[in-house]
């Protein structure tokens, strides 16, 4: 547990106590129950930029509905359940059980005749090794034409008004750079302690296969994308990274069945110039005559799969890569780009679980306390300044936002290496160091401090500079001790 996070849940209990307000204490009780939850992580993104195959392919079962119907208009919570089941929680306060059918895999829910505006959110238990650490939100489109769906979304996020949102972190699909996404970046976790924060954020290039035309090597062209907007500085600020993922794909891969392959396997034992006629389009994939699975089975393939997908899933079974159904599934999940979102939402998020929870916990006593001026609670707002301004995970946030906004005065050198220090927290000691698996961890440590405490030192160091100097050396006898 990080230093804040132990120091703010006693002062949780405390003023929890010594308050005598319903509606504070309300507040207080759901803020204690978030400490103890898995780390809430939620999808956002504008219409159609494919939250709910994501959701799916990260989840690996098709439980997000992907179609316009009801459901995609509300919240939805995935979280990790001993037994299977479909909860609403209407505005009114109270909550009921909704039957669930799976007739084709997906998730289909009948919500009883109860209007999508009476409730406030569908929440989803389901057992899940993949929902362990993480709990999932699915999110209505932004920007849609119902403003309806925009606003619950802002409004579980804390993205408009004085609500502070519900999420610890946020995974946010687009496909351009645009200027309503950064807004909407900026606007996320932006908290008088920490500020709009890139620790809480990842930037997924979504629908990455769509980006080179659904050509064979389209996924290359969206990692080169994803690698200049990691660079762009407007985003560096405010998410971690950016991660091209073809969802389709890999929801496609979790769903793959043996009569499925069976097709992909008889149009790849096609000649190569049949393949490439046949492939060239979409429209002609569907209606070639001389094609020789039915236009149905074409059908169902290119709507699991997409042109992309397609074109992949045959590439891999002619080269001998993919000889059957589960080498297929596992080749097309490698190359969808998913992976690399799970191995971010394992590592980098979850072991900055209690950071994260310590920023939402900072956050909303900071505005229960706000809402209480009685002399009375002072007390409580000087201890909630101390742990504020001490808590070294909230200096590294600072730091980084510092480093990632370009406003210190660093080598190049440097920022590389705080960028890999501070950026990868979560990950094994020795890629934070940029070392080898082997490599000797103590002595870098040990170099980083001296180097660090002698920058803080040098009197020709701005003193914005030196105060962040301190800070490193700090992290790397954090480093230090714990790799004793």
């Amino acid at each position: 547990m990080s230093t804040a996070l132990s120091e703010l849940r006693p002062l949780l209990e405390r003023l929890r106590g010594a308050v005598h307000d319903p509606s504070a204490a309300a507040t207080l009780d759901r803020l204690a129950a978030r400490l103890d939850e898995p780390l809430i992580v939620a999808l956002a993104g504008k219409v159609k930029a494919g939250k709910s195959t994501l959701m799916n392919a990260l989840i690996g079962e098709p439980l997000a509905p992907t179609d316009a119907g009801e459901c995609t208009q509300l919240v939805t919570w995935y979280r990790n359940g001993p037994t299977y089941r479909v909860r609403l929680d209407l505005k009114d306060g109270t909550s009921r059980q909704a039957p669930f059918q799976r007739p084709d895999g997906a998730l289909e829910v009948d919500l009883g005749g109860t209007p999508v505006e009476a409730i406030e959110r569908m929440v989803i238990d389901w057992p899940s090794s993949r929902l362990a650490q993480v709990t999932l939100i699915d999110t209505p489109g932004l920007d849609s034409i119902t403003t309806t769906n925009s606003a619950r979304t802002h409004a579980f996020l804390g993205t408009e008004g004085d609500g502070e949102g519900e999420a610890d972190a946020v995974i946010y699909l687009m496909r351009h750079v645009h200027r309503t996404d950064l807004t909407f970046l900026e606007a996320f976790r932006d908290d008088t302690q920490a500020g709009a924060s890139p620790i809480s954020a990842l930037a997924v290039l979504s629908r990455a296969d769509e980006v080179g035309a659904c050509r064979l090597d389209a996924m290359s062209s969206a990692r080169r994308i994803a690698t200049g907007w990691r660079d762009d500085p407007r985003l560096r600020r405010l998410c971690q990274t950016v991660v091209p993922v073809a969802g389709l794909v890999a929801e496609a891969a979790t769903l793959l069945r043996e009569d499925q392959y069976r097709v992909i396997a008889t149009l790849a034992a096609l000649p190569r110039a049949d393949m490439d006629r046949l492939l060239l389009t979409a429209d002609r994939f569907l209606n070639d005559r001389d094609c020789p699975v039915t236009q149905v089975e074409r059908e169902e393939l290119l709507e699991r799969l997409g042109v992309f997908g397609v074109r992949l899933s045959i590439s891999l079974v002619r080269l001998g890569a993919a000889p059957t159904a589960s080498a297929l599934a596992t080749e097309l999940t490698n190359r969808s780009g998913v992976n690399d979102l799970r191995n971010l939402l394992t590592t980098v998020l979850a072991e900055r679980r209690s950071v994260l929870k310590a920023r939402v916990a900072l956050a909303g006593l900071d505005a229960v306390l706000s809402g209480l001026p009685d002399p009375v609670y002072d007390p409580f707002r000087l201890e909630l300044e101390r742990i504020s301004a001490s808590a070294h995970e909230f200096t590294e946030v600072h730091l980084l936002n510092a480093i990632r906004a370009g406003s210190l005065a660093l080598k190049p050198a440097e920022v590389d290496e705080l960028e890999r220090l501070l950026g990868s927290i979560g990950a094994p000691s020795h890629e934070r160091l940029g070392l080898g698996p082997d490599a000797d961890v103590r002595e870098a440590v040990l170099d980083g401090v001296e180097r660090w405490r002698r920058r803080a030192e040098n009197p020709l160091s701005p003193l914005a500079v030196s105060e962040a100097a301190r800070a490193v050396a700090r992290t790397y006898e954090g480093l230090l001790a714990s790799s004793r």
